[in-house]
């Protein structure tokens, strides 16, 4: 039942620009088939697989315990950060944490004693994988929010880095850049990276707590402001060279270069008052799948999409094995509303091949077999979706291609389970008794797509086969009763 159920899901009608279905069963002229469509995953939250590192090493408050300020009070230092002590630590899980309503749970640096030595932290956002914005990054900060601070990006897992986004007081000052808003950018300057005052400025540390990267207002230059055309945001992410890039990442870096100053200057009589403290970071996103899968999962603790279109990888960024027809492309948001899947194809084996390689050493041909059997390479292995047949003695071995195979199978071997499909053939195959086959091997008929493994020790002939069939093996392979 559950299995109809998926099936129906599964062919429902498109929906106009969602690209949340890879392919749907139609059927035409030459029969039912597969239909492939670009595809992408819903967005989530990304925070909820991030892993964080805060460095450097004893940034953290409470080691040792230390006593802290608010600007509201700046003589009334009653707080304290205490890492030994639960109800008083303060440990980076705390940003991704969640909270009760009205209870702020936070991350908390050292304070600024040791000034004029600069006060910075980095808080390193990774993901191991690449992911696609789709919302506002919101960063929440208690007790004020940094004068200074640059927002990173890495492409490369965080081998690199490169600037997203500058956030300052004075951005002439502190950057030696004009202050911008998102919202006031063009079309051709969507994705460049500006400084913003809008976000440092001391307004009160209860008032403004939030410091965003814009990901909305940018997608409302091409989309409208209430975001309600994305035919056309989909169109200018595919046509507008590095748009689409701009809203990629592995990792986010906050640097925080200065800690909010109360709206005056450092006062060195109480330095207890200036520290970061940040409640939630908040980012919100996809799996980068190159419009070849829709769905994400967590394998090995890490993001990777669950490929279609005959595509395999993290980011489903290449051909599988023997689908390499012609070059891996990703998919495309055109023509609207379904795009273009840009599926890899199933690409035979050359016929030279067996011609060159007929035998492996020490075996010969039958010259029984009828014409299409191809024997293969030293490993007795078979190319994808071929049937892989040797006798028990290992004189013989030989491949075929079944005229009927499913485009875009593969065989499941003897001692291979369904995760294993990818993985090379075994060597060497051994044969098994009637009662471990289940009695005399006979023709029979596969059902569309389904995997499976026959074994038989038949009379006078040892074989064993593995195949993925439409259609019963040729009349020739029966062994003799």
């Amino acid at each position: 039942m559950l299995h109809l159920l998926a099936l129906f899901l599964h062919c429902l009608p498109l929906a106009s620009g969602d690209y949340d279905i890879c392919k749907s069963w139609v059927t035409t002229d030459e029969g039912p088939t597969w239909e492939f469509y670009a595809c992408q995953p819903k967005a989530m939250r990304l925070k909820d697989y991030v892993r964080v590192k805060v460095e450097p090493s004893g940034i953290t408050c409470g080691d040792p315990p230390e006593r802290f300020c608010s600007h509201e009070n700046p003589y009334l230092c009653s707080n304290e950060c205490d890492a030994s002590n639960p109800d008083l630590a303060h440990p980076p899980r705390l940003m991704f944490d969640r909270e009760e309503e009205g209870l702020a749970t936070y991350w908390q640096s050292i304070t600024w004693s040791r000034y004029p030595s600069p006060l910075e932290a980095n808080i390193t956002l990774s993901w191991n994988k690449s992911v696609e914005l789709t919302d506002d990054v919101v960063m929440t900060f208690e007790y004020g929010r940094p004068t200074v601070m640059v927002l990173e990006k890495s492409l490369d897992n965080g081998r690199t880095w490169q600037p997203y986004q500058f956030y300052a007081e004075d951005c002439m000052e502190a950057f030696g850049m004009s202050a911008r808003r998102a919202r006031d950018m063009s079309s051709s300057s969507a994705h460049r990276v500006l400084c913003t005052e809008e976000y440092s400025r001391w307004a009160g540390s209860k008032k403004e707590k939030h410091v965003r990267f814009e990901v909305r207002d940018r997608f409302a230059i091409f989309a409208g402001p209430d975001l309600r055309n994305m035919d056309n945001l989909y169109t200018r992410l595919e046509s507008a060279k590095g748009l689409k890039e701009f809203f990629t990442l592995t990792d986010l870096r906050m640097r925080l270069l200065r800690p909010a100053l109360g709206g005056t200057y450092v006062q060195r009589e109480n330095l207890y008052k200036y520290f970061y403290a940040i409640s939630n970071i908040e980012v919100v996103g996809r799996c980068k799948c190159n419009l070849h899968a829709n769905l994400c999962s967590v394998r090995e603790g890490s993001l990777q999409c669950e490929c279609e279109h005959n595509t395999t990888g993290p980011d489903c960024g290449r051909c599988k094995k023997n689908f390499r027809t012609r070059a891996w492309r990703a998919g495309s948001y055109l023509p609207l509303p379904h795009g273009s899947p840009n599926a890899c194809t199933y690409a035979p084996a050359p016929a030279s091949l067996a011609a060159a390689h007929r035998c492996a050493p020490g075996t010969h041909v039958d010259t029984h077999v009828p014409l299409g059997l191809q024997a293969h390479t030293h490993t007795n292995r078979c190319t994808q979706a071929w049937v892989c047949a040797h006798t028990h003695t290992h004189t013989h071995t030989f491949c075929w291609e079944p005229v009927t195979r499913p485009s875009g199978t593969r065989a499941h071997c003897p001692g291979e389970t369904r995760d294993e499909l990818a993985s090379p053939l075994p060597a060497a195959l051994p044969p098994l008794t009637e009662k471990q086959a289940g009695g005399p091997w006979k023709q029979g008929v596969e059902t569309p797509l389904q995997a499976s493994r026959t074994h038989a020790e038949c009379h006078g002939m040892h074989v064993s086969w593995c195949h993925m069939l439409q259609g019963p093996l040729p009349g020739r392979f029966q062994p003799s009763p």
